[in-house]
């Protein structure tokens, strides 16, 4: 708390009477952090519906969701990976519930977009292989470095397509 509220510029009394613990402040950060990304899951699947987009570029526009919201929101997606065994149990029932409805979403969209491929008995270690790509960018990916998060966005959806065989030949 000391140091959000130095980083805030505030004191941590002005902290407390927003916030009564720690855990209430973990809670409304991870509380609107997962209704973000679902509501990002949402609006790209609007989205997709109304451009008519096919499945394989659904999945493409939801990569690339997923990782210009990583890019932006790093400290909240690793308190989401991190920290959510400093929740009650009710508040951590109701995070878990909504990554489960995104890692279902994006499961249903692979389904749809590779039915050959992502099936019934593979469709969730597909899709936490999908998610195992994209969720650690925050412990290597630098936006300055040699690869942007636009451009690693890229690389994934080419994998998704390709895996990892030359484009000739």
């Amino acid at each position: 708390m000391n140091d959000l509220a130095t980083a805030l510029g505030t004191s941590k009394a002005r902290l407390y009477h927003y916030y009564d613990s720690k855990q209430a402040l973990l809670f409304d950060l991870l509380d609107r952090y997962t209704q973000l990304l679902v509501e990002m899951v949402a609006e790209v699947q609007a989205h997709a519906a109304q451009a008519q987009l096919s499945p394989q570029q659904m999945v493409h526009s939801l990569v690339k969701r997923f990782l210009q919201t990583y890019e932006r929101s790093a400290t909240r997606h690793i308190a989401l990976l991190h920290s959510t065994q400093f929740l009650s149990e009710t508040q951590r029932a109701l995070v878990v519930q909504r990554q489960r409805q995104v890692v279902n979403a994006l499961g249903d969209m692979l389904s749809e977009a590779y039915p050959g491929r992502v099936q019934a008995h593979n469709k969730i270690p597909l899709t936490m292989m999908v998610f195992g790509m994209i969720n650690w960018t925050f412990t290597w990916l630098r936006p300055q470095g040699t690869l942007s998060y636009d451009a690693f966005a890229n690389e994934v959806i080419a994998t998704l397509e390709n895996g990892f065989h030359s484009s000739t030949g």
